[in-house]
């Protein structure tokens, strides 16, 4: 089985693909250096799974990952989720001190989860973006000594580099939700729980007045479904028209998840389930 995940080795999301139990059956790694690579990766067959962050506790939804899975929604699918707890590091070359620090690289996700400290322990440093957290940890690797990365403690010693603070992020309880993604067609596993969820997408709504996106929700709220999150990003190419993403307790086989869908496709200009699964804790990829 070959797993796509963001690399290179020792980020977050190697951390969570180990930490999820999927390993213990055994896979070959599939390491790419952006999010959007990931899930390209997986439709293009060139894995047979993916794993990629989706939203955090802290920083909100992972907007790079949100847009590729709209991009690859005929490709790929969510079969799963999976939460990680997320530990934060102020990652240096061996010998350096806070006090020489002029710049600090990450992930832009990393670096949001840590900006109050960002602020208060380093406020006159440059904060630069980096691909991915080891991307940055690797770039510190190779510098002179004045750049700092956030990212995992664990990953400081695969690149010759030494962990200044621990536990840098904002608040305790630092948590990414993960989504475990297949190919088209695949299904989240059997249902034996009814502690399932399936994530939509539905895009500008057809009839734009007032009242337009409560009509809309109303397909889940009239008949009893739960609303687990909702959020809006931009359509691209047009201003001040989006997508909203969605994800409800149940399955489009449950019969009022089905007559909401139908009623929803009355109400926008297109819907597109992009996966149902068990919620996190309750299955395997």
């Amino acid at each position: 089985m070959r797993v796509a995940y963001l690399g290179p080795a020792g980020t977050f999301s190697e951390e969570a693909v180990r930490s999820s139990g999927f390993a213990e059956s055994g896979f070959e790694p599939v390491i790419c250096q952006t999010i959007p690579e990931v899930i390209e990766t997986l439709a293009e067959g060139r894995s047979d799974r993916a794993m990629v962050p989706v939203e955090n506790s802290i920083e909100g939804s992972v907007r790079s990952s949100l847009d590729a899975l709209v991009e690859a929604r005929d490709e790929v699918v969510i079969v799963g989720e999976f939460e990680q707890e997320i530990h934060s590091a102020l990652i240096a070359r061996p010998g350096s001190s806070l006090g020489q620090i002029k710049v600090v690289t990450s992930h832009p996700q990393a670096l949001a989860q840590c900006a109050r400290f960002l602020r208060e322990s380093l406020p006159d440093a440059e904060q630069r973006i980096a691909p991915s957290t080891t991307a940055a940890i690797r770039e510190v690797a190779e510098s002179e000594g004045e750049l700092a990365a956030l990212g995992p403690a664990g990953a400081a010693g695969l690149y010759d580099c030494t962990v200044l603070m621990n536990d840098v992020e904002d608040l305790p309880g630092n948590v990414t939700r993960f989504a475990w993604l297949a190919p088209a067609g695949t299904t989240g596993g059997d249902r034996r729980t009814d502690d399932w969820k399936t994530t939509l997408v539905f895009s500008e709504l057809g009839s734009d007045h007032p009242g337009a996106l409560v009509e809309a929700l109303v397909e889940f709220s009239g008949r009893g479904i739960n609303l687990v999150r909702i959020e809006s990003r931009p359509q691209k190419g047009v201003l001040g028209r989006y997508l909203f993403f969605i994800d409800i307790e149940g399955t489009p086989d449950d019969e009022p998840v089905a007559e909401a869908l139908e009623g929803l496709r009355t109400k926008a200009d297109s819907v597109f389930v992009l996966g149902s699964y068990p919620r996190a804790g309750t299955q395997s990829a």
